[in-house]
């Protein structure tokens, strides 16, 4: 099996993810054994999760989400409405100019 290497900063990304969602499950005074549980998945896969590691499924992301109570966040990581990137393409792929379509006969 190959070893997928990820940048640096999707690195930090996901470990920061995985400590807030530990944070957020210790704040809630919910015990790893009991949130696993919850969450559906192996005490090691919610450790897993909670260091950041890229191979954990997306599957027990939203169900941390989901148990945490903000799974509307998912929602909420890419919203197309507020995708600047995406809106400026969309902008650049309008046509130049309009032309006026020909009348229409009556037949």
């Amino acid at each position: 099996m190959v070893q997928r290497v990820y940048p640096p900063s999707a690195q930090r990304a996901l470990r920061a993810l995985g400590r807030d969602i530990g944070i957020a499950r210790r704040k809630r005074r919910l015990p790893l054994a009991d949130f696993a549980v919850r969450m559906g998945v192996s005490q090691g896969t919610l450790i897993r999760l909670e260091k950041g590691e890229a191979g954990v499924s997306i599957g027990a992301l939203a169900m941390a989400f989901l148990v945490l109570g903000e799974l509307h966040r998912i929602e909420e990581i890419l919203d197309i409405s507020r995708d600047d990137a995406g809106l400026m393409l969309d902008i650049d792929n309008l046509p130049r100019r309009i032309r006026r379509s020909k009348p229409r006969s009556l037949g």
